[in-house]
């Protein structure tokens, strides 16, 4: 019996998030445990490095398993893939060390957020990202970004993932870039609270937008006890790129 490592993609559109929930209701975490049901594994849950909500993407989700497995990893990686839905696929596996666990493990999770600026439907690029209009002004929102940087108490933007869990977070990066009509948002952290990310964009874009001045957002990060009352950024824009480990891991 070996402990595995294995790196995710996911369409996240058809999927009521990643934990699995009531049998029938579709969510990544089940059919992945049903491919690893198909190649031998009889364990009671797998560990992820996080749970995104439902309709959030991944390229860099990780989850962990406990198999026997006769066979070189590259060959449990095909197994799986052959036995996933189109919209999910293992991208690498790896044995794991000991005492690994995606989640308490992880060093830092990268997201990134997409946003459309277009009056139209973009019915392809929709998919992916949040299309809004009018177009946010780029460095109201970059400089906002930039004081996110740092160790704070996010507390006005999310709740921690466990019940009386502490909500200070250290972020390493933040940033925006454009292409054309396409917004992105990059951050990185040690980790998230829940909906963290998708309401420090809503925020960001109402600063961008000029419904709210950048004052008044700061406001919010610098009071904890304060809670963002405006809009949730919709969960198609997002995506977690990367969870980051130390080298031996």
């Amino acid at each position: 019996m070996e402990l595995y490592k294995s790196i995710i993609a996911y369409d996240g559109t058809e999927f009521h998030g990643f934990q699995r929930q009531a049998q029938g209701i579709r969510t990544v975490q089940s059919v992945v445990e049903d491919a690893l049901g198909n190649v031998g594994w009889q364990g009671r849950s797998i560990m992820a490095a996080g749970r995104t909500d439902a309709g959030v993407h991944a390229r860099g989700q990780v989850i962990a398993f406990e198999l026997a497995w006769q066979h070189e990893a590259m060959r449990l990686t095909q197994a799986l893939n052959a036995n996933l839905p189109s919209d999910v696929a293992v991208r690498q596996t790896d044995v794991a060390p000991p005492g690994f666990h995606p989640r308490f493990s992880a060093q830092r999770r990268c997201y990134r957020y997409t946003l459309i600026t277009s009056p139209v439907r973009d019915p392809l690029g929709e998919r992916y990202a949040w299309r809004i209009w009018p177009e946010p002004n780029l460095e109201a929102m970059e400089a906002v970004a930039a004081t996110l940087i740092g160790c704070r108490d996010f507390a006005a933007f999310g709740r921690a993932p466990i019940p009386d869990g502490h909500t200070v977070r250290q972020v390493f990066q933040a940033q925006w870039q454009q292409e054309l009509k396409i917004l992105v948002f990059e951050i990185e952290a040690d980790a998230f609270l829940f909906h963290m990310v998708r309401r420090l964009v809503a925020g960001m874009i109402d600063v961008g937008v000029g419904r709210l001045s950048a004052h008044d957002l700061q406001a919010l990060l610098d009071d904890p006890q304060l809670r963002w009352k405006g809009q949730v950024a919709a969960a198609q824009g997002l995506c977690l790129e990367a969870v980051s480990y130390d080298e031996r891991e």
